[in-house]
């Protein structure tokens, strides 16, 4: 069964020349996360023993869904665990997660710009 804001949603697509603002339940500061999904992920991950596709698309959605709600710690262990079973987006998202490894990749961008730029490097 659709949620309310999955039928404003809804309302929306198939009525566009409707008002967002005449949609009921369409609101821009209603909770991200409804319905249970985290319940649902976990559940999820659970049923399929934690390997395996299912399990790894359920971790990546499950880290979105925590890098949404600004839980970086927890995102990262997700996105850690999906990309052990092999998703490349999800490896992407652990590095970029990551504090250290964004803390080196600036560091390494500076050292690539002074080399390919030595004559602004000298004059700062």
């Amino acid at each position: 069964m659709a949620s309310a804001h999955d039928r404003a949603v809804l309302q929306a697509i198939f009525n566009p020349t409707t008002p967002f603002g005449d949609i009921p339940g369409l609101n821009q500061e209603e909770e991200l996360i409804d319905d249970g999904a985290l319940g649902d992920l976990d559940r999820a991950i659970s049923l399929s023993g934690g390997a395996r596709r299912t399990a790894c698309q359920a971790l990546v959605q499950r880290g979105l869904l925590h890098r949404l709600e600004c839980r970086g710690d927890e995102a990262r262990a997700d996105f850690e665990k999906a990309a052990a079973l092999g998703s490349e987006f999800a490896r992407q998202q652990a590095v970029a997660l990551n504090p250290y490894a964004a803390l080196c990749n600036k560091m390494l961008s500076e050292v690539i710009n002074k080399l390919r730029n030595p004559e602004v490097s000298q004059m700062l």
